[in-house]
């Protein structure tokens, strides 16, 4: 893979700057539309009920997997870093495709807790939210920064994209395991 210092690599570079970008709207806009489509997909079948448990064994997977991954770095053990990057990368693609595929064919669950959880339940749900509406962008920039070896370009965005990311996978688990008691199928 060509370097980005590379006379060649400057157009390269813009191409895949202005795919990420592009993903990083088209993807949040998608979901925003299937939560709120009036008609589910209702040909699925019922195996889709089992995707929010599937979502957060892939989020845990995930949130272990970006823990690792700054050990590793920490340890300056930077080949198993990029590998457990990688895993977290793959699990974050397999977990959107699985929420789309669920949330385009069922009606989503209310929390049901009353009292002070339920200022603890909508908080983490509202900031996993935002957070997970805008984490794309430079998740996006500094795997592809990482993947092409750009450290100093990589380092600087990670600084956001690493605890936005992190912060989305865990409340995305602890989220689930507050709301999967009123799962009705």
């Amino acid at each position: 893979m060509a370097k980005a210092t590379s006379p060649n690599a400057l157009p390269k570079e813009e191409k895949v700057q202005n795919w990420i970008v592009f993903i990083s709207v088209l993807i949040p806009l998608a979901v925003a539309v299937l939560l709120f489509m009036p008609a589910k997909i209702t040909s699925l079948g019922d195996w889709v009920f089992f995707l929010p448990h599937l979502n957060a064994v892939i989020n845990t997977a995930a949130s272990l997997a970006l823990i690792l991954a700054i050990v590793f770095v920490k340890q300056k053990k930077y080949k198993l870093h990029g590998a457990t990057m990688s895993v977290a990368f793959v699990l974050g693609a397999i977990f959107l495709v699985s929420y789309v595929i669920y949330h385009a064919s069922a009606e989503s669950t209310s929390f049901g807790g009353e009292g002070l959880i339920s200022y603890v339940y909508y908080f983490l749900l509202i900031t996993h939210i935002l957070f997970a509406a805008i984490a794309l962008f430079p998740i996006l920039f500094a795997y592809y920064y990482g993947y092409t070896d750009q450290r100093e370009k990589h380092r600087k965005i990670v600084k956001f994209a690493y605890p936005i990311w992190l912060y989305v996978s865990v409340t995305g688990v602890v989220v689930y395991l507050m709301i999967s008691p009123y799962y009705t199928h």
